[in-house]
This record gives C-alpha cells, sequence and structure tokens, in this order.
C-alpha cells in the first residue's frame, strides 16, 4: 500500500461534507499483473438516478522542490489510472485533487492550462485549512 498524501484526510473529509459516501481508501485498480491505488474512491446518491455517482480521487499535494516535476508526477499518474479506469471502472469518474494554491500556481500558469485542456483532466480544488471543496473542474 502506498503512503497516504499530505493532504489525504483533508480531502476525505471535504468529499464528506460536500455529501459523498467514501468507498475506497484507497481503490485498488488491477490491470495485468500491475496493481495501482488510487487514494480514494467516493459515491453519491443523486435521486433521479439508481446507483447515483461514483468517482475517484488521486490526491496531489504539489510540496515538492520543483512544481514541474510534481506536475509530470501527477500527470503521469492521472494518465495511467485514466487509462485503467475506462476499461476496469467505465461507470467511475477520475479527479486529480489539488489545494488552492497549488491551483493557482500550477493549473492557472499556461502549461497547467495546456494539460487541462489536452489531456482532459478533472481537478477538485480543496481548501486544506477548513476541509471544503472549493471548485469543480469538468
Amino acid at each position: 500500500m502506498p503512503a497516504k498524501d499530505t493532504y489525504h484526510d483533508a480531502v476525505k473529509n471535504a468529499l464528506i461534507k460536500d455529501g459523498w459516501t467514501i468507498t475506497h481508501d484507497p481503490l485498488k485498480l488491477k490491470w495485468g499483473i500491475n496493481n495501482m491505488y488510487v487514494d480514494l474512491g467516493a459515491e453519491r446518491l443523486v435521486a433521479a438516478e439508481k446507483g447515483g455517482q461514483q468517482i475517484a480521487v488521486e490526491i496531489k499535494s504539489f510540496v515538492g522542490l520543483s512544481e514541474i516535476n510534481d506536475l509530470e508526477n501527477a500527470m503521469g499518474k492521472y494518465v495511467v489510472y485514466h487509462s485503467v479506469m475506462t476499461r476496469t471502472e467505465p461507470n467511475r469518474v477520475l479527479y486529480l485533487a489539488v489545494h488552492q494554491e497549488a491551483f493557482s500556481d500550477v493549473f492557472e500558469d499556461p502549461l497547467g492550462k495546456l494539460l487541462l485542456e489536452d489531456y482532459g483532466v478533472r481537478l477538485i480544488v480543496f481548501d486544506s485549512q477548513k476541509e471544503e471543496i472549493l471548485k469543480w473542474t469538468p
């Protein structure tokens, strides 16, 4: 099992506050002989839908020495997990969770915007102090 991210509990609590039920901590993915672990799996019942909505959330702290290295790591995981999930968990939507400072510094930068656009990355932006979700991107 991989170590939990710095903001793991803050994101988990923010999702719960937002009406999500944590179903997996972590969510195990398997492809061939490879096991992968997305930080969280969650579900929210919606009155109009049977079965509700299902998401997987990969949490990234962006606290390393290089934001570019952190971005490369986050994007690499996102792409791998997305590819596996489209085949093994097709009803679950993958999100990358980042704190508000990382969103401003990394994903509002031209390179971050380019990657979001080219790879269709979905983000959850959260406030780590208040343990609240500030923004969901499509």
